[in-house]
């Protein structure tokens, strides 16, 4: 019967390299149909067994080729993998001298209030919720900017409070929340972990919040960490298009939505509760607290805060890479 499948399946297969599991186009219902045919009855259940057997499983699309969002030339190819091993070096750096190497970013906004959440969970009974996503039935978003250090497993999240004011939400991810944030998360964990430490290390995305083109962003880390605490920071920034190989992607913000799935965010403590339950069997921790504030949005930086300005662009990928020191 394996071989009968295997031929059924000779032009229906496709498989992972890495992994050696197939999927297929046929369903096994019609497996089991076509087997009939030969001979051979079967149920579409016990096809469904012999197909895991011959390791074979249901797959979807996968979004796994990285280019950015257009395509590259031979030399911005070349300068997006020298930014990834040059991220490596200087994370491997960091650790070595035992300063903290952190990863940082913003999940994706949540609405808050009655609205369907993508997952199961076990209940009695179904929560029902509004049957459309409009903002006008929202408290208001939810934005989680997270602090993510590998070296400890732990996570601090930041919990922007932005509630709707009419038809719109005023309060934004801002350069202005994203580095308080990661001062909120040093106050809290990393000057208490690292007391000995005056360098951090901060992996960010190109873009968002903490994009390596806003002049904001790097004027709040020179007067919110730098001078204001007497912190050396280093920013390295990912190329653009490959935020999912920031470490808090997956290790954090994925472990948080996993905890949630299934579990309509009908308030900010909702959000709260489920960020900070979230752990793993590996022993990640997460702390997390609500900032009630409004960030607006639209700031530029002035001359005046641009000469305060202590940084050092790097060598390597200058764009991307820079060192911020206190006054």
């Amino acid at each position: 019967m394996i071989n009968k499948i295997e031929e059924l399946m000779k032009y229906e297969t496709a498989g992972d390299p890495i992994s050696g599991l197939k999927w297929t186009r046929k369903t096994t219902e019609k497996i089991a149909d076509e087997l009939s045919l030969l001979g051979i009855r079967v149920s579409r259940t016990t096809v469904g067994k012999i197909l895991a057997d011959m390791d074979y499983s249901l797959k979807t699309n996968r979004k796994s080729i990285s280019n950015g969002g257009k395509p590259q030339t031979k030399e911005e190819k070349e300068k997006r993998n020298e930014q990834f091993e040059y991220i490596n070096k200087m994370r491997d750096k960091f650790r070595k001298r035992k300063n903290p190497a952190i990863s940082a970013d913003t999940k994706k906004k949540e609405l808050i209030g009655n609205f369907k959440n993508p997952g199961t969970r076990y209940k009695r009974g179904h929560d029902l919720t509004n049957d459309h996503d409009f903002l006008t039935y929202a408290l208001g978003k939810a934005a989680l900017y997270g602090v993510y250090d590998q070296e400890k497993n732990m996570g601090f999240v930041s919990i922007g409070m932005f509630p709707r004011v009419g038809k719109s939400i005023l309060s934004g991810d801002t350069p202005e929340f994203a580095v308080e944030s990661i001062e909120r998360w040093w106050k809290h964990q990393g000057s208490r972990q690292y007391r000995d430490s005056g360098e951090i290390l901060i992996l960010a995305d190109a873009g968002g919040s903490n994009s390596h083109r806003s002049h904001m962003w790097k004027v709040w880390l020179q007067e919110l960490l730098c001078d204001k605490h007497g912190i050396k920071v280093t920013v390295c920034h990912y190329p653009p298009g490959a935020s999912k190989w920031n470490p808090i992607e997956h290790r954090l913000f994925s472990e948080i939505s996993k905890n949630w799935r299934g579990t309509p965010l009908t308030d900010y403590e909702t959000v709260l509760n489920y960020s900070l339950t979230t752990k793993t069997d590996t022993g990640l921790k997460v702390n997390a607290v609500l900032v009630d504030k409004n960030y607006e949005k639209g700031l530029s930086a002035t001359k005046e805060n641009l000469s305060r300005l202590k940084i050092e662009r790097h060598e390597t990928n200058p764009q991307w890479n820079y060192t911020i020191c206190p006054n």
